[in-house]
């Protein structure tokens, strides 16, 4: 079966159901998603796939990503949000991967389908669009890695293209067109996601999805490369039934200005709102945005009073929706080179904003990430075993604590309030 990825959060009832579809219905449910961004200089494909103005041209590329929930229907959604240029797909197949591997570059063969829009197998993407395939045939289990293979013959005219840097997964690129190659000799390695934003399953009006919004915390940094130990996967480990757990989040990013990715405000509508299937929404976010604040009193000041001030309107948004949001609670950064204070400011701005997380009620539910991952001898820090070695990003195991966190019950469906939304 198949399945998409969303964050989730604390503690409170579930959701109010899956989407608007009817009791004892069907809907389309986000299995997977990877939040799109303009690709940096470093982090375009490799030469020769990227020219001066020109990328992929006559090239494959082959992706794995692993769905959450699971589905005999899927659809694949592609992005050129970010493009300087139409984006002009020739051809797309799907497949599992060569023993269910993520990072591979081989699939078992005889499982290649071919994908199709609008019963065509090529599609262009106008600049700032998306699109979305014809619904396949699959029967694929939840957490399966899924193999999605893309060959591009004109390539995208334009430097400006769309991608998800933070894979922690690898890709690979071959020259001419091997969408249906059981395997890809010879091919050019690279650990980033380019095009693909989403998969979708045809799922019972049950099957709901948990959105999380983040930076690298939730984007994977310090994370086993293909290894699929992010949080949110353990979370959806923990899970395993019909919620979907989305990762919406990206390394760098910051809920007030745009950074690596647009923020947070901007983006709200695009990586939640508009993705299939959502009940609830996890909000874990603000560290970049305190640790690029000057430490000085008063820009600490500000930037604690703006952030507060986005997380309401983000409750109010995703309300308007019916939605419900989890705030989770700032990890500890001491010792960290970059965000780290010798006065102090920034840690201080940071447990006021988790004191108002905790005390304000205006999330439905809070999930106290800093409370599982902090030392308890020194409580600015993060405890030992769960830092990756720079004070702020954790490793597997500090992103299983947090993972563990997540009271489960919180992905209950449950009818709403019937003032729900009213702020």
């Amino acid at each position: 079966m198949l399945a998409i990825a969303l964050v989730a959060a604390s503690s409170v009832v579930g959701a109010s159901g899956a989407g608007n579809a009817a009791p004892g219905g069907r809907h389309w449910v986000n299995t997977w998603t990877a939040m799109p961004q303009l690709t940096e200089p470093a982090n375009m494909p490799p030469a020769p796939f990227a020219q001066d103005g020109l990328v992929l041209a006559d090239a494959t590329l082959r992706q794995t990503v692993r769905v959450t929930v699971g589905g005999e229907h899927a659809r694949l959604r592609f992005s050129n949000a970010f493009g300087g240029a139409p984006l002009p797909i020739t051809a797309v197949s799907v497949a599992l991967p060569r023993d269910g591997l993520a990072g591979v570059s081989a699939v078992e063969p005889g499982t290649s389908r071919q994908v199709t829009f609008q019963d065509r197998p090529s599609v262009t993407i106008p600049v700032g669009a998306q699109a979305v395939s014809d619904p396949l045939d699959l029967d694929l289990a939840a957490g399966t890695n899924l193999t999605v293979t893309l060959y591009l013959a004109e390539g995208q005219a334009s430097n400006d293209i769309t991608s998800h840097p933070g894979s922690r997964t690898a890709s690979w690129l071959l020259a001419g067109d091997h969408v249906t190659a059981d395997d890809l000799p010879g091919a050019t390695r690279t650990d980033h996601w380019y095009f693909l934003s989403g998969v979708e399953v045809w799922s019972p009006s049950s099957t709901a999805a948990v959105a999380v919004v983040g930076d690298s915390l939730t984007d994977g940094r310090g994370s086993t490369t293909n290894g699929n130990d992010r949080w949110p996967d353990q979370l959806f480990d923990r899970l395993r039934g019909s919620t979907a757990v989305l990762n919406q989040a990206a390394g760098g990013n910051r809920i007030l200005n745009d950074g690596l990715g647009p923020n947070l405000l901007a983006r709200l509508d695009r990586d939640m709102l508009a993705t299939s299937g959502v009940s609830w929404l996890v909000v874990f976010e603000g560290i970049n945005d305190i640790g690029t604040a000057p430490a000085t009193p008063e820009d600490q000041r500000a930037v604690a009073d703006r952030l507060i001030a986005a997380y309401e309107q983000i409750v109010v948004r995703a309300h308007a929706q019916r939605i419900r949001v989890y705030g989770a609670t700032l990890t500890p950064f001491g010792g960290n080179d970059l965000y780290d204070d010798p006065g102090g400011l920034r840690e201080a701005t940071r447990q006021r904003v988790n004191d108002w997380i905790r005390a304000s009620g205006r999330f439905d539910a809070v999930i106290d990430f800093d409370a599982a991952v902090r030392d308890p001898a020194a409580p600015e820090r993060l405890r030992p075993a769960a830092d990756v070695g720079d004070g702020l990003h954790l490793n597997p195991e500090g992103y299983r604590m947090l993972a563990a966190a997540v009271p489960t019950r919180l992905f209950r469906p449950a009818p709403l309030p019937v003032d729900f939304g009213f702020e």
